[in-house]
């Protein structure tokens, strides 16, 4: 589409159910709203679903909007704008299809008639871009092969290209200190060493970002505050080591360690952790969440959720209490308990039975659906799967913290099972984006898969 000129949206269904604040991402392009989707959106309404909800925040907004222009619906609502732009207007599409259809489709499905309407428009207003926006990639493909101009709605796109998302770390060549300005160094009471470099471009780094400076002498370090002309460092702390096991779990790569770094730090209230499969994600956090839960008591709970999307066939209705019905997805918290509630030999089975049991009674298995209106004071908030999540549902949950909270989003960006989610609209890539400014959040993507070696062939070579 050209940039210059005024353009008409035909919008689908499905993108005012994905993002209820579509209708005011157009600034000053005009809006088209079929009848086929104001009754698409009728029927969407019932239910507790977040699906539901979004469209009961539809029709409140196109409510006020009615409301406001006094009954002359027909010439057009106008829509907010950035100041200095003209506002566009929204219309509601009253008429049927007037030109026949292309051979093969009739205008008797919502499809169809939206293929046709956005077909009419481009006829009477050749002057202008129609285009029909849709999440849905199949009707894309037929518009596209109709000649029918088609989009996917991007407005709350983070990024164009999953492969420019922030990693949370970089690596330095051994050159990296003679390419530096004026370097103040000092210790802490801590043993950390903590270095000031001046005369560098700030905006350049993040607040705990990991560097790693490769060579003889190889250095790792986290960006602990970034200065007008200054950025402060300190090194890591290694958790490696058997020493500085965490609940019995070691760092085994150089991510994982700066996960664990992350994860332990009383001043980080929000963590992303991305990584493939065998990454070590949920693992490491349960760690984390029991040292500081049970050991210093700096958190009350732990409470662990994930959306509940089936890969395959849907298991149907589950019967018993909330932590009972999502049991069946609860496998990735109930595999990794498993590795973190062995003990001594000498305990016996009985130890390693109450030990299970005493884990089991801090954690906290929570479904989505019931976290509106809730306030968590003091508790270590896991969110797994968070791939499968959009903006809007995961502002929902890190709203919920309270003070003295932590955060935790796990996920993989390339298992995304919701559907009209994708690499670039996920959830998860929209908050990893846009904390990374933030000092009291951090964020790492875990590049080794230590689960096996089987595992991680497999990961590889399939």
């Amino acid at each position: 589409m050209s940039s210059d000129t005024k353009k008409i949206f035909v919008l689908d269904t499905n993108v005012l159910m994905h993002d209820p604040t579509a209708l005011f991402r157009f600034e000053e392009h005009d809006i088209i709203l079929p009848m086929v989707v104001l009754e698409e959106l009728d029927r969407g309404k019932k239910g507790l679903t977040e699906v539901a909800r979004n469209v009961r925040q539809v029709s409140r907004y196109l409510d006020e909007m009615v409301e406001k222009v006094n009954g002359e619906i027909d010439k057009g609502i106008p829509l907010p704008t950035t100041e200095g732009r003209e506002a566009g207007r929204l219309y509601f599409h009253l008429d049927p299809v007037q030109h026949p259809m292309p051979h093969g489709l009739h205008a008797d499905t919502a499809d169809n008639s939206l293929l046709g309407i956005t077909l009419d428009l481009s006829r009477r207003h050749p002057d202008s871009d129609v285009a029909l926006v849709t999440k849905d990639i199949n009707l894309r493909i037929k518009a596209r092969a109709l000649g029918i101009l088609a989009e996917d709605y991007t407005s709350d796109q983070a990024l164009e290209d999953s492969d420019l998302l922030y990693t949370g770390a970089d690596e330095f060549g051994s050159d990296f200190w003679e390419t530096q300005g004026q370097i103040e160094a000092w210790t802490s009471n801590e043993g950390r060493a903590g270095y000031r470099l001046t005369g560098i471009n700030p905006q350049e780094w993040y607040p705990n970002q990991f560097i790693q400076v490769s060579g003889d002498k190889p250095f790792e370090a986290t960006v602990r505050a970034i200065e007008d002309d200054a950025v402060v460092l300190e090194t890591v702390r290694d958790y490696s080591s058997e020493a500085g096991a965490v609940w019995g779990i070691q760092a085994r790569n150089r991510e994982q360690n700066f996960a664990l770094n992350l994860l332990m730090d009383p001043e980080i209230d929000f963590i992303t952790l991305l990584g493939q499969a065998g990454t070590g994600k949920t693992l490491l956090t349960l760690a984390a969440a029991l040292t500081q839960t049970l050991d210093d008591q700096r958190y009350s709970e732990i409470i662990f959720t994930r959306i509940t999307v089936p890969v395959g066939e849907d298991i149907g209705f589950l019967p018993g209490t909330e932590e009972e019905k999502m049991n069946p997805w609860m496998g990735a918290l109930n595999d990794n308990l498993e590795v973190l509630h062995e003990t001594a030999e000498e305990h016996g089975e009985w130890g390693k039975a109450a030990t299970k049991d005493f884990l089991y009674s801090k954690i906290r298995v929570k479904s989505l659906n019931f976290m509106r209106g809730r306030t968590f004071l003091r508790k270590f908030l896991i969110i797994d799967e968070a791939q499968n999540l959009s903006p809007h549902q995961l502002k929902t949950l890190i709203t919920r913290a309270g003070p003295g909270s932590k955060v935790i989003c796990l996920g993989n960006l390339t298992q995304i099972d919701t559907p009209y989610l994708t690499e670039t609209t996920s959830g998860l890539t929209y908050v990893v984006d846009r904390f990374k400014h933030w000092q009291h959040s951090g964020h790492i993507t875990l590049q080794r898969g230590e689960r096996s070696r089987l595992a991680d062939f497999a990961s590889g070579i399939l």
